[in-house]
Order: C-alpha cells, then structure tokens, then sequence
C-alpha cells in the first residue's frame, strides 16, 4: 500500500514548482508582417550624399527578459534579394556580382551571442552577422522603446539599433571610394509574445 501511495505521488512532487525549471524569458516573433519592424541602411554615396534604402523581406524572433538579460537573445534573417533603395535600375546593380551577388548569396543572417545592459534601456548586443558569404563579430547598440499589452489581447515588446559594417570585412567590392566604405545599419523590432 505505501509503495503504491508512494507510486502516486511521486510523479505530483516532480510536476511541483521545486522541480519544474524556471523559465526567465518569454518568446517573441518580430512583427514584420504588420509592418512594425523594418531593416533600414545607409551609405554615403562618393561622400556627397546619403543614399538611403531598406530591405522589404525579413524575419526574426527574440527572447527577452528585462529582469535577467543572461537568457535574452535574438536572431534575424534578411532576404537580400528585396532590397529597395526606391531606384529599379539601382537596386538592380547592388544586388549584382558588382556588390551583394544576390543570386549567390540570397539572405544575410545575425545571431546574437550576448546582450549587455548599458542601462536607461541601453543595450549592447554582440552576435554574428553573415553577408555575402562571411560571418564576422558585430555589436549592435540597441534601446528598448518599450513593452506591454496590445489592443488586441497580445503582448509586445520594442527595440531599435544601429550598427555600422564595412563592406570591405564582408568581401563585398568597395569600388566607390573611401567615402562610401561603410554602411550605416538601422533596426526597428517589435516583437509579439508567442
């Protein structure tokens, strides 16, 4: 009778919360589809002007705990073939051979690796981004705009951050001079809690 009791208990103590693993951060899926997130740059054209654009496909998730940023981390995919600089005949010529070589290398991809609390919402995130075929060591200073419930029953959370790549360290030719040797990187994440 007290193996059997035993038997019937035990498995109730396992499901208790003194054995059940917590978990810190909540899981998030970066809102591209409603347009509430976007993947901006910008690179100095011959060091007269900006030249400004985005790419229109990308997808991404995070997860986030502002109490313990140790279990944060994120990670983002960029179709490369949709960058839009508002300039067919443009846009065009990136995506070729001359610069991103689309056609062999179709998406860009980051994993976060660490995120640091700089705080007042500062955060530094360190990770790995791959362009044209290279992966290099990136930090991406971010701030959080904010986080809480929707109007629709769900939960959300912001971040915006910026980054700067020369294209040289990711093997894309750097044939506009030494004006135009870096682009600007610009992230604006929203995310929804899964």
């Amino acid at each position: 009778m007290k193996k059997l009791l035993l038997a019937s208990i035990l498995p109730t103590l396992l499901m208790t919360s003194a054995f059940t693993p917590t978990v810190n951060a909540a899981d998030y899926i970066v809102d591209y589809k409603g347009a509430h997130a976007s993947v901006n740059f910008k690179i100095k054209h011959l060091g007269y002007s900006w030249l400004m654009g985005r790419f229109d496909k990308f997808s991404g998730s995070f997860s986030y705990d502002a109490a313990d940023l140790s279990t944060a981390k994120i990670e983002m995919l960029v179709d490369t073939t949709s960058l839009n600089t508002n300039h067919g005949e443009r846009d065009k010529h990136v995506r070729s051979d001359d610069f991103l070589d689309v056609d062999k290398f179709g998406s860009a991809k980051f994993v976060s690796t660490s995120i640091t609390d700089n705080g007042q919402n500062k955060l530094a995130i360190n990770g790995t981004l791959t362009l044209h075929g290279v992966s290099k060591d990136i930090i991406i200073d971010a701030i959080k705009i904010g986080e809480g419930k929707d109007p629709w029953g769900g939960y959300r959370v912001g971040f915006s951050g910026t980054t700067k790549i020369g294209l040289a360290d990711f093997g894309i030719p750097d044939t506009l001079g030494p004006a135009s040797s870096h682009v600007e990187l610009e992230l604006h994440i929203e995310g929804i809690r899964k």
